[in-house]
């Protein structure tokens, strides 16, 4: 019993930890590795419980393997000496543009966001957001509206430049580059590669995010969306590595899941696939997850400081 239990995730851990990613369903299902961790842990009880030693010290090693990995998300980081001015960043996926458009205004009134993000932007949607007042208050925009869940846009109080689109498969993620009152300019892109929910999936969601800007040189950039993965994801993890910092982990919110919304006895467990990517010389004021009605993912909001 205590083997069946134990080596589940013992394997687990040796995959999360290789550096390699199988195809599906491994992909969709390494986004749960926090709650394996747990399981780990219960593994690890149970082979003690039953003084099962062998098993019990494969399921140390594997709970020992996993944590410093994922621990790191309910700390608290540091943030580089950056002076500059604030950049408040709000992104929302609104399922097919089904979201509350009164809810998502409210959140735009109340958070105050320089900049906002939006996935899976349809054309209707996007007339009842700018009818309901969205471009009096962020006046500059790069809009790519499509029917189904290819839509993207970046809305911003500052000037933008359409730094074209990013598109696989029916995906698009719009890119544009803000120019900041201060002088700075800042690359934004909104991010949604493919979604790899069954077989076949992988490489147009590995191409999405592989498409993705790196950080570095003298651009400033900022991802933020629905990035349909974790910080568990080889291709997130890579990105990170280029030189962003995720602004849920930086706060130590990195374990609030941002999809799906609902009940959790309705719906899978929750995990963390939407997130704002921020150059590594910025720092990161503040960070939250937020709820807008009527799509399955929670809108986040972050507060950056430039250098």
């Amino acid at each position: 019993m205590s083997w069946i239990v134990v080596v589940p995730f013992a394997l687990w851990a040796v995959v999360r930890l290789s550096g390699f990613e199988p195809d599906w369903p491994w992909v969709p299902l390494v986004a749960y590795t926090p709650y394996a961790v747990c399981a780990a842990g219960l593994g690890l009880v149970l082979a003690c419980a039953l003084r099962r030693w062998a098993a019990g010290t494969v399921a140390l090693v594997s709970v020992l393997a996993m944590v410093p990995a994922v621990l790191p998300r309910a700390l608290t980081d540091g943030n580089p000496d950056a002076k500059g001015p604030e950049l408040r960043v709000l992104a929302a996926n609104l399922m097919v543009g089904q979201a509350a458009t009164d809810q998502l205004m409210a959140l735009v009134t109340r958070l105050k966001p320089d900049v906002l993000t939006l996935q899976e932007l349809t054309p209707d949607s996007m007339r009842r957001l700018e009818e309901a007042g969205l471009r009096r208050t962020l006046a500059h925009a790069v809009t790519r509206p499509l029917p189904g869940v290819g839509g993207s846009a970046v809305y911003a109080r500052h000037p933008l430049k359409d730094g074209g689109l990013i598109k696989l498969g029916s995906f698009g993620q719009a890119r544009a580059w803000l120019t900041h009152p201060d002088g700075a300019r800042i690359e934004i892109v909104s991010v949604h590669p493919c979604a790899p929910k069954r077989t076949g999936r992988q490489p147009c969601w590995q191409g999405g995010l592989d498409a993705l800007p790196r950080a570095g040189g003298d651009a400033l950039r900022v991802l933020a969306g629905d990035f349909n993965a974790t910080l568990d994801h080889l291709p997130m993890r890579d990105l990170l590595d280029s030189g962003y910092r995720d602004a849920a982990d930086v706060m130590g919110l990195g374990f609030r899941a941002t999809w799906p919304q609902g009940s959790p006895w309705t719906h899978s467990p929750g995990v963390t696939i939407d997130h704002v990517l921020a150059d590594s010389r910025m720092a990161v004021l503040g960070f939250e997850v937020a709820a807008l009605a009527r799509t399955d993912h929670r809108p986040v909001f972050a507060r950056l400081r430039l250098p």
